[in-house]
């Protein structure tokens, strides 16, 4: 019941998340008129994680709005049931129509910004690993400005400085797969950031809800 409610929630909100996939397809797609060739292969990697990390924030302000406007929020603050799961649904639910599609093109927009077709497996995992860290990142910040009006430009300012560490670690790994050298320590990372976002950052984000709802 949960995880259908609130994909219907997103699916009502669909021409919001279509715009983050009209963004970065655009976006990474000029990429490949502005840069010359030698240069575009160098940075392919490099715009199309800029790219989906702007994008991921596109759509990440209005994650809890309706909740909080119709006073679902307040009645899941008031059980006693942990919000835990129900977080963690709704999270999820913002990847698959979010960050999945963003990771399926991905591929394409690899091609059309001509990275050598050796870092595509480490690029694709990266993304696989890392777009949902920046959701679970951008709910935290989601509900930490869940009642401030237009608070897109908050949220960027809290996310940007914890998106470094996953931008860093996913390039790091492409890198070496154009070096030809091993890609497994770089998404071990990315693996273990995963783990630990999904594990506390429901938490973390339950405390803000309630934080910002009953101060």
């Amino acid at each position: 019941g949960l995880f259908y409610r609130e994909w219907l929630l997103i699916v009502r909100r669909s021409h919001e998340y279509l715009q983050t996939v009209a963004f970065f397809v655009l976006v990474g797609g000029l990429f490949s008129l502005v840069l010359s060739e030698n240069i575009l292969a160098e940075a392919a990697a490099t715009v199309i994680w800029l790219t989906a990390l702007i994008a991921s924030l596109l759509g990440i302000e209005a994650l809890f709005r309706d909740d909080q406007a119709n006073g679902t929020l307040e009645q899941w603050l008031l059980l006693a049931e942990p919000l835990y799961l129900a977080i963690l649904v709704k999270v999820f639910i913002h990847w698959l129509v979010a960050g999945l599609p963003l990771l399926l093109l991905a591929s394409l927009l690899a091609l059309w910004l001509q990275l050598p077709p050796e870092a595509l497996s480490a690029l694709f995992l990266s993304l696989l690993l890392g777009t949902p860290v920046l959701s679970l990142i951008g709910a935290l910040a989601a509900a930490l400005t869940v009642t401030v009006r237009s608070g897109g430009t908050l949220i960027a300012l809290l996310v940007l400085p914890l998106y470094a560490p996953v931008l860093l670690l996913a390039l790091q790994a492409v890198e070496r797969a154009l070096a030809g050298e091993a890609i497994l320590a770089p998404l071990l990372w990315l693996a273990a950031l995963l783990s630990v976002t999904t594990t506390l950052a429901p938490f973390a984000i339950a405390g803000a809800l309630k934080a910002v709802n009953f101060s």
